[in-house]
């Protein structure tokens, strides 16, 4: 059996705000392999730990980094608002946890210039309930929980009104964008990682799913779940000056091969859904 040199590191974790595509960018061909000859060194990816850092394992324990060159250290975080940051500073080479639109607002309002290198899987946004069984059980001025940051809420709202129960404006970033509400939903915008545990008092509420899967919430308790068409897709990302580096590279090809999204189907069943 191989012994590989990659592995998960314990990670420095932060309780705090919120989550989770775009075309790769200088990207190698997702069927490439790196040559086995290569020894591309050390990694250091920030990842949360579902389903991005089970992925990064994933390429470890399969031995697809190692038959790469490639070492993978995982830095783990149970936040949203620490990766991005560390991975600025230099603390890391690259992390895995945010779609496209969730980078475009870190950088906007950072003034930071993180690149996204390509999408990688996509966690399907759905709405939950525990007293519900589907859409038309919940009853006027059902209270609906929803992500509180910006490109999650608006993402989160895109998807109450493509199911019918809201009218919104054509890019919604808060309950202020919603034009018609015709059942008077009560709309309450927390932290996502509490969007499970308010399943409790709420008649429902939209979830990521990395928290969904922490908290045991399953499909069968999903009422409207984004289609494949979405353009959520998490994406790995790097510091601009890395974008061109073999080891990011090399890593995009790893999460994108054949091999990778087999297990993404396999262990996710269906929850997950990897890049195309």
């Amino acid at each position: 059996m191989r012994t590989t040199r990659s592995r998960i590191l314990t990670g420095v974790a932060v309780a705090g705000a919120l989550s989770l595509g775009l075309t790769a960018c200088s990207a190698p061909a997702e069927s490439e392999t790196p040559a086995a000859s290569d020894d591309l060194g050390t990694i250091l990816v920030g990842a949360t730990a579902t389903p991005a850092g089970e992925i990064l394992q994933f390429l470890i324990d399969s031995g697809q980094a190692d038959e790469a060159g490639l070492d993978i250290q995982v830095t783990e975080y149970t936040d949203y608002t620490t990766p991005n940051p560390a991975l600025s500073e230099g603390s890391t080479d690259a992390n895995l946890f945010q779609h496209e639109p969730f980078l475009d607002l870190y950088n906007e309002n950072s003034g930071d210039d993180l690149a996204a290198v390509g999408q990688v899987y996509l966690p399907p946004l759905a709405l939950y309930s525990k007293t519900a069984d589907d859409l038309a059980d919940l009853p006027d001025g059902a209270s609906i929980a929803l992500p509180n940051d910006a490109s999650n809420e608006g993402r989160a709202l895109l998807l109450l009104a493509e199911a019918g129960l809201i009218e919104t404006t054509d890019a919604p970033s808060t309950v202020a964008d919603i034009t018609e509400n015709p059942n008077d939903y009560e709309f309450l915008e927390i932290d996502a990682a509490s969007l499970p545990a308010a399943l409790d008092d709420q008649d429902a509420a939209i979830v990521n799913f990395n928290f969904a899967s922490a908290a045991g919430l399953t499909s069968d308790l999903q009422l409207v779940t984004e289609g494949t068409d979405s353009s959520y897709y998490n994406i790995l990302a790097t510091r601009a000056e890395l974008e061109d580096d073999p080891r990011v590279e090399a890593l995009y090809t790893l999460l994108t091969s054949d091999e990778t999204k087999a297990f993404i189907e396999e262990q996710y069943s269906g929850l997950v859904i990897p890049v195309q």
